[in-house]
């Protein structure tokens, strides 16, 4: 049986509880919860060092203090960007030092890996059978330098998230296993998978428990949200919304166990958006959707 543990990404708190002490007490204190997915957009590392280097200093105070442990880190929602497929040479460059600089504070704060979606291609690039594929090799010669660049940090494996569409890449079940190959391929550590359980939208490719079973051995990141078929909610696990949603906790446990996985952190990854009919529910969502999901995970 899979060893699973249940995590949050702190997507939710960008612009709301930016404060350390402030997440720090409701992931632990108000969810219960021990597992931490930190995400760029709370801390990116384009602001001066100084900053930077108090302010994760701050963090692991706060970590430390409610014994929270940040396993992973991530891009977010702001840092949607094109990154390693953008057009300009010079700017992917500028993207590998960002995330080289990311993965030094991810790994001061006690993560074992770091990732991102794979990159974005432009209509331009995309359209371009010839420039496409170049821009996804280079896409691919910069993941691969990461690599090298994390082992020397102690890292033990990258992941990119399977996306929604084809410019954003991987979005279907056998071009996530293509890519994943071609990465690895030359890897100074291994690269696996994050997956999300409401990125399935792709016309012949929209079970998302076919994806956890086919791909959750090389997933050791999960993330859930409850979602409609066809579409991305990041709806909480609510009564409201688990009758309206496809995510359940017994069948997803279960293509987990069929996939092989050993071992998963299961990661709330919810959004709410800025309006009156949610803004002042997104701890309560929080909490009924940990409550849901202890039924199934007790970790």
């Amino acid at each position: 049986m899979a060893n699973l543990k249940l995590g949050i990404n702190l997507g939710f708190a960008i612009n709301k509880y930016v404060e350390p002490e402030v997440w720090a007490r409701i992931v632990a204190e108000d969810l219960g919860i021990k597992y931490v997915q930190f995400v760029a957009d709370l801390l990116n590392v384009f602001l001066p060092p100084d900053i930077v280097d108090r302010q994760v200093e701050r963090i692991n105070v706060c970590t430390q203090k409610h014994n929270l442990a940040i396993t992973s880190t991530f891009t977010s929602a702001f840092t949607r960007v094109n990154h390693f497929m953008h057009p300009d040479a010079d700017t992917r460059k500028a993207w590998l030092n960002w995330f080289k600089r990311f993965a030094d504070i991810s790994v001061q704060m006690g993560a074992r890996t770091t990732g991102s979606h794979f990159g974005i291609l432009t209509f331009a690039d995309y359209d371009n059978v010839q420039r496409r594929e170049y821009i996804i090799e280079e896409g691919i010669k910069h993941w691969q330098d990461l690599s090298w660049y994390c082992k020397e940090l102690g890292m033990e494996y990258l992941n990119f998230e399977p996306m929604s569409i084809p410019r954003e890449m991987a979005n279907t079940v056998e071009d996530t296993k293509e890519l994943l190959a071609r990465l690895n391929d030359g890897a100074g550590i291994p690269f696996k998978v994050c997956l999300d359980v409401g990125h399935a939208p792709h016309p012949n490719d929209r079970d998302p428990y076919r994806w956890v079973r086919e791909l959750g051995s090389v997933s050791p990141i999960i993330h859930i949200q409850q979602t409609e078929k066809d579409h991305s909610r990041h709806w909480p696990f609510t009564e409201e919304y688990n009758k309206l949603g496809i995510i359940h906790g017994e069948p997803l446990i279960e293509a987990i166990e069929q996939s092989g996985a050993t071992e998963a952190e299961i990661i709330f990854e919810l959004s709410h958006r800025e309006a009156w009919s949610t803004e002042f529910r997104i701890i309560q969502d929080h909490i009924e959707s940990v409550n849901y999901w202890r039924q199934f995970i007790k970790n």
